[in-house]
């Protein structure tokens, strides 16, 4: 008999069906903690004798290939379950999580070259071995086809139909030439100055990187931050995470130690890296993405603190010149009644008779 998960309140169901079904497939050796707390399971990648291991999948296979891979579903409950196993594609999430697409869309790509039994019924506190087989289309294009397998459990209370899985992620790779590629959109750049004038500010840039290629790829960026004639150039260095074929990144970068020159020339060159060694036996096609923006940074705080203090010069070097023409004054009036005083006392001996 088929342990049945209870029943609960619609509004609980609701809520648990707003968030579980964009919860992205568990680490493979975690448990799920579906919508019965007495239901808890794993599921990892296997050989025929049971867990090997491995935390997920890969395989680099040729055009037409078939092979048979296992998985394990341990059931770590007290009663006995039955999983429902589906197979679809995989994508990264906004968080760099991987993800599997949820029941209700369509599979097209390494999701479709996965088949798999429907279910699987396993007993308390007991782990089932289930084989599934990989076939590789004729036409497959050469690159990273990802997908996902998981176990899951759906649980339904009057309208609403929860369903809680967990699984681990099959990256698929078709053997062939394969091309690592990113592109460069949306750059944009903001200078940011220092609050204190004498020292210098920095560029804070942002973009956004989409895989152009074949394969999953990460990304090395460089910044250059360049004044005019190429006066007070700076870089700096960012990384780009994972990204599968597809998909795109937003990357912030900051440049610091850039004097406001005035116009600033900033330049972002990323070079795509293929995760690990590569495609075995594969030659790898890889370009550097790179995009310019400029900027403009005017000086106005040292402009006015230079002009406060070519002001202060001025003043200083007027009050100076008041003061030595009024000494010279001051001395020119002591002088001349000096003379006068000289004049006066001279006069009266010049009347006296002989």
């Amino acid at each position: 008999m088929i342990r049945t998960l209870p029943r609960t309140p619609m509004r609980l169901l609701a809520l648990l069906a707003a968030v579980l079904v964009t919860v992205p497939i568990a680490p493979a050796t975690a448990a799920a903690e579906p919508t019965s707390p007495t239901l808890t399971w794993a599921v990892q990648p296997a050989n025929q004798q049971g867990p090997d291991g491995r935390r997920w999948i890969e395989r680099t296979l040729d055009p037409g290939q078939v092979v048979t891979e296992h998985l394990a579903v341990r059931n770590l409950s007290d009663g006995r379950a039955v999983f429902a196993l589906k197979a679809a594609d995989g994508y990264l999430t906004d968080k760099g999580r991987f993800n599997m697409l949820p029941s209700d869309r369509e599979s097209e790509d390494g999701g479709t070259w996965i088949t798999v039994q429907r279910t699987v019924t396993v007993g308390p506190k007991e782990t089932k071995v289930v084989p599934f087989t990989i076939t590789v289309p004729h036409d497959a294009s050469p690159g990273d086809h990802p997908a996902g397998i998981a176990a899951t459990v759906t649980s339904t209370g009057g309208t609403v139909a929860v369903e809680s899985r967990v699984g681990f992620r099959v990256m698929l790779r078709a053997s062939g030439t394969v091309t690592a590629a990113l592109a460069i959109s949306g750059l944009t750049a903001r200078y940011e100055r220092s609050w204190n004038p004498f020292s210098a500010g920095a560029i804070h840039l942002r973009y956004a990187t989409t895989n152009n290629g074949t394969v999953a790829v990460t990304g090395t960026g460089r910044t250059t931050a360049t004044g005019p004639l190429g006066l007070g150039t700076r870089q700096t260095s960012t990384k780009v995470d994972e990204m599968l074929p597809g998909g795109s990144r937003e990357v912030d970068a900051r440049v610091d130690g850039v004097r406001a020159w005035g116009r600033l020339r900033t330049s972002v060159d990323v070079t795509p890296a293929v995760p690990g060694a590569g495609p075995t036996g594969a030659e790898i096609q890889s370009a550097t993405a790179t995009a310019t923006v400029t900027t403009w940074a005017l000086p106005w705080p040292q402009l006015a603190l230079a002009a406060i203090l070519a002001a202060l010069a001025l003043t200083i070097r007027s009050t100076a010149r008041r003061r030595r023409r009024r000494l010279a004054q001051l001395l020119a009036d002591a002088r001349d009644e000096g003379r006068a005083e000289a004049r006066r006392q001279a006069a009266p001996s010049a009347r006296t008779p002989a």
